[in-house]
């Protein structure tokens, strides 16, 4: 089976997701596979909040459970490199490449070799936007990582479905109990934007202005309640829109 067979699967699976947890598990027995065995995700704590409130940031919460204490108990957030990165340049990144672009000090390396205390030596993390506009950070890592460049794409599509399923069980209302309708319009924006086509882009080769088609999708992502542009293409997938 291939990698976008193994995808569509996933995806399936966590359809039957019943709890965020479930959805967690599902998650790591796929990025599993590339070494990736513990998962965080959840909203980056403004600095200075108090250690009691950050755990509440979590979203999903796969971390050893010790290292957990000791990250929030020594305030990382507002030392990790890697949290630094994502606030300064938002994009996926290894964790070892984000220390390392960095160039971190000692507060920094003691974060990052802390974390290797506990089996987390490198990782993967990209930001997530939600239709709300708040940034949700996911982060994945593992004791002995193993990611090749045609692995990034199939890790980032399957944590950022998974992250929108747990953010619909979270607010306990079912978004998919039937099949949305989609114009026709709109699945053939979705269709390029599958693609990997811009807003312009598709404005182009449709023949609309760019305004209208950014509109399809928006219109598009919120019939399909995706948190965002690769959540709705996942989303479209699974229920045949695109094939």
């Amino acid at each position: 089976m291939g990698q976008f067979d193994d995808t569509l699967q996933f995806i399936d699976e966590l359809q039957h997701a019943s709890t965020p947890e479930g959805v967690s598990r599902l998650l790591l027995r796929l990025t599993g596979n590339y070494g990736l065995t513990a998962l965080m995700a959840g909203t980056v704590p403004a600095p200075g909040t108090p250690k009691s409130r950050q755990r509440s940031h979590a979203m999903l919460c796969e971390w050893p459970e010790s290292w957990l204490e000791r990250y929030v108990s020594r305030n990382y957030v507002d030392q990790d490199p890697v949290v630094t990165y994502m606030k300064r340049q938002p994009s996926l990144v290894r964790w070892s490449t984000a220390a390392d672009k960095l160039q971190v000090g000692r507060s920094g390396q003691r974060v990052m070799g802390d974390a290797g205390e506990f089996k987390l030596n490198d990782g993967l993390a990209f930001p997530l936007i939600t239709l709300e506009g708040t940034v949700v950070m996911v982060s994945l890592g593992g004791e002995m990582v193993d990611i090749s460049p045609e692995s990034l794409g199939v890790i980032e599509l399957a944590a950022t479905y998974a992250v929108g399923r747990a953010l619909q069980l979270q607010n306990a209302h079912e978004i998919f109990a039937r099949r949305p309708d989609l114009t026709p319009r709109e699945t053939e924006c979705l269709k390029w934007a599958a693609e990997g086509k811009s807003e312009w882009e598709i404005s182009q080769i449709l023949g609309i202005s760019e305004h209208t088609s950014e509109k399809h999708l928006l219109n598009a992502k919120r019939k399909l309640g995706a948190v965002n542009r690769v959540h709705a293409v996942a989303e479209a997938i699974r229920l045949g829109y695109i094939s």
